[in-house]
């Protein structure tokens, strides 16, 4: 089956990647481009206001002046609508020539589906990025998508909100966070920010207690075996269960969106109303969009996902993923040619700065100054291994079922046992 023959799933994402992007929402159409040409393709991406959107009409109108006769008509998609959307235009015959990919199980059903084609990558950027770069990318040996940024998670925070409830130490272990959670509820500050409302942050909390209770290999296996046996898939839910059940989220999270809006969850931390938010690398761009400035904001810090009791998993691990993008398997050698022109170190020092986060490129980070994501990065260059977002990696539906499972279990509506027979139970319809 060729959809689960991807290369190295988490040890090849470490070391040698360059770094990570941003994902940052939004909806609504853009008209760069259009015209009329010898060449027409569509791109679709997921930013639709601000630095972001505007980076890629630069960089589109950039590509038709060094290739006259290119047009490239830009559709900007709500981030939360991508994949749906992106899902049904492949089905019907009518995707974009240029299309958002987050690698992993995803990009190879696409791939096995036969609705992309290989990448041509030149020798500049091959120079620009290491083989482990292309690792989400790559099914059977092939290249199907070029990774734009690398996106790890962990804990993003307020430093004002912990220094008015007393917290000096970021915490460690689990332990230690449901301390600040107290601590922070005693100050009458919401603890963590979530929305669930949009199911994969709060599978994410799922994902991160899986990082911890399952070693490297597990982790390793479950894409090629879909064999969730190990015991320690339902310690991840127990642990998650025993940590909400201390209530440390804000009030409404099931119902709270995650980026869009000052409601959101990264609204929440934009806005001072909640203290903390477990998310990816694209994090502080979207913060930033969303503070009453539209600036990063000042206080913003971040830590790693704490420890927990007994775990198997490799200390420092980390857990994240790649943007990209990739060609759909009509679109014209163009697209290849596109998507090697951004990544030219000039459009990735610009990619780096318009969406606050981590290039893939390993000369553009330098233009990375944002103090919470050089500590990602940090964290991220002296990490043992990074493991790919498990809905990323498990595949559309294996995915989808494991998110909902999570959503369940905080809405007390399910518990560990059914998020591991869910996944199960989808993973052996692939």
């Amino acid at each position: 089956m060729i959809a689960r023959k991807l290369l190295a799933v988490s040890a090849a994402m470490v070391m040698g990647l360059a770094g990570l992007t941003a994902c940052s929402g939004g909806d609504g159409d853009d008209g760069g481009g259009g015209g009329s040409g010898d060449t027409q393709m569509t791109f679709w991406h997921n930013s639709t206001t601000g630095d972001g959107k505007a980076y890629w009409e630069a960089t589109v109108k950039d590509f038709e002046a060094a290739n006259p006769g290119v047009k490239i008509k830009i559709q900007s998609i709500q981030n939360e609508d991508m994949d749906g959307k992106l899902q049904t235009a492949l089905n019907s015959g009518d995707a974009p020539d240029i299309f958002m990919a987050r690698g992993g199980g995803k990009l190879a059903d696409v791939v096995e589906a036969g609705q992309a084609q290989e990448i041509v990558v030149d020798e500049a950027t091959k120079s620009q990025l290491s083989d482990a770069a292309f690792s989400a990318f790559t099914v059977d040996g092939k290249i199907y998508g070029m990774p734009m940024s690398v996106l790890p998670g962990g804990m993003y925070y307020s430093k004002d909100l912990f220094a008015q409830a007393g917290i000096t130490e970021t915490p460690e272990t689990i332990e230690d966070l449901s301390a600040a959670v107290d601590k922070l509820k005693a100050a009458g500050i919401a603890p963590i920010a979530l929305g669930a409302k949009d199911a994969w942050p709060a599978a994410h909390w799922y994902y991160f207690f899986a990082l911890r209770a399952c070693s490297q290999d597990t982790l390793d296996k479950v894409a090629t075996e879909m064999n969730f046996d190990d015991p320690c898939w339902q310690k991840a839910g127990d642990e998650l269960a025993d940590f909400a059940a201390t209530e440390p989220f804000n009030q409404g999270f099931l119902t709270t969106a995650a980026q869009t809006g000052a409601g959101s969850s990264a609204g929440l931390i934009a806005n001072h109303q909640a203290a903390m938010e477990l998310m990816g690398a694209w994090n502080p761009g979207v913060i930033a969009s969303l503070t009453p400035d539209t600036k990063p904001l000042a206080d913003l810090g971040w830590f790693p996902f704490p420890a927990i009791d007994g775990g198997d998993g490799g200390a420092g691990a980390m857990m994240g993923g790649q943007d990209g993008f990739s060609c759909s398997k009509d679109a014209p050698a163009e697209c290849s040619e596109f998507l090697n022109f951004a990544m030219q170190k000039e459009y990735q020092n610009g990619y780096a700065t318009a969406f606050q986060t981590l290039p893939a490129s390993a000369e553009a980070q330098a233009e990375v100054t944002d103090p919470a994501l050089v500590q990602v990065l940090e964290a991220y260059q002296s990490a043992p291994y990074v493991s790919l977002w498990l809905d990323t990696l498990l595949g559309q539906n294996v995915g989808n079922a494991l998110n909902a499972g999570v959503v369940n279990l905080l809405a007390g509506q399910g518990d560990s046992a059914a998020i591991v027979k869910g996944v199960a139970d989808a993973a052996a319809k692939e």
